[in-house]
């Protein structure tokens, strides 16, 4: 079996629901915050938004270093709704062919979260999509979920109902 095979039915799903989430983020809130330690809604949307456009950058190389002044910059804060949901599905999209053209020896190659030259950790690219992306984002949605929350805005059934949603 493909390795790949085994994780496209999961990223599908999990973008799915994060796209739930991120349909429901009130455009009259993004600035808003919980905590003054806390992102805004738009920071918090955005970089879920971002992290499916981590997958093409796992799968074709080997690793980033996140103090490099020269590497990737975050994309800025949406600014709407459709900013962010355009935004979101340009990475799922992005993400979705690199994940369905990987062969089994590309998601074995080591792959390593650098800051400053110094290795964070590294482990095989598979490991990195399950955690350091499609975990990452179910933590990240998660806490979307509460800032909808904080701001009565109805709470969508993600693996089973809300107190706002029951899809059974």
């Amino acid at each position: 079996m493909l390795i790949r095979d085994t994780l496209l039915p999961e990223f599908d799903h999990e973008t799915a629901n994060t796209r739930k989430v991120l349909e429901r983020v009130p455009e009259d809130k993004l600035t808003w915050k919980p905590h003054p330690k806390s992102w805004t809604m738009a920071a918090l949307a955005g970089h879920l938004a971002n992290i499916p456009g981590w997958v093409p950058y796992t799968l074709g190389g080997d690793g980033i270093d996140i103090a490099d002044p020269n590497g990737p910059k975050p994309d800025p804060d949406p600014k709407s709704r459709k900013e962010l949901l355009e935004r979101f599905d340009k990475n799922v999209a992005a993400a979705r062919a690199a994940l369905a053209a990987a062969e089994n020896d590309v998601f074995m190659q080591p792959w390593s979260l650098k800051s400053g030259g110094k290795a964070v950790f590294t482990m095989p690219k598979a490991a990195v999509l399950r955690s350091f992306v499609f975990s990452h984002a179910i933590h990240h949605r998660a806490q979307l979920g509460v800032y909808l929350r904080l701001n009565d805005v109805p709470v969508p059934a993600i693996y089973g109902p809300s107190a706002d949603e029951n899809p059974f």
